[in-house]
């Protein structure tokens, strides 16, 4: 099954940091651009972060900007979002999925969707 297993994610009060992890099952992540997205209750899902096949380009949501950091690591088939000074605004459920391309798109441009990871900011 081709899919991304998320993890990383947990209660957090604000100002605090989370590093989540997204690891690609059935497939190799090096052919792949990986975006994060987001979805908070009610809303609908919106991108966070995306990162090119080799990590050397990368872009976010003006959201949060300067405080989450994406990366890749290609041989442990594995994406990351380190999360810093995260806000209430911040919660949601995390996902992460591949895209042929870059730059960033919408989350109907990506495939391979994983259960997503639980991310509350609260105090």
């Amino acid at each position: 099954q081709l899919q991304f297993v998320e993890s990383g994610g947990g209660l957090v009060q604000p100002g605090g940091s989370l590093r989540l992890s997204c690891v690609a099952s059935g497939f190799t992540l090096d052919y792949y651009a990986i975006g994060w997205f987001r979805q908070a209750p009610g809303k609908e899902r919106e991108g966070v972060s995306c990162i090119n096949r080799s990590g050397g380009s990368t872009d976010y949501a003006d959201s949060v900007k300067g405080r989450f950091t994406i990366s890749r690591d290609n041989a442990k088939n594995t994406v990351y979002l380190q999360m810093n000074s995260l806000k209430p605004e911040d919660t949601a459920v995390y996902y992460c999925a591949r895209r042929r391309s870059y730059p960033c798109s919408g989350y109907k441009e990506y495939d391979s969707w994983g259960q997503g990871t639980q991310v509350t900011v609260s105090s």
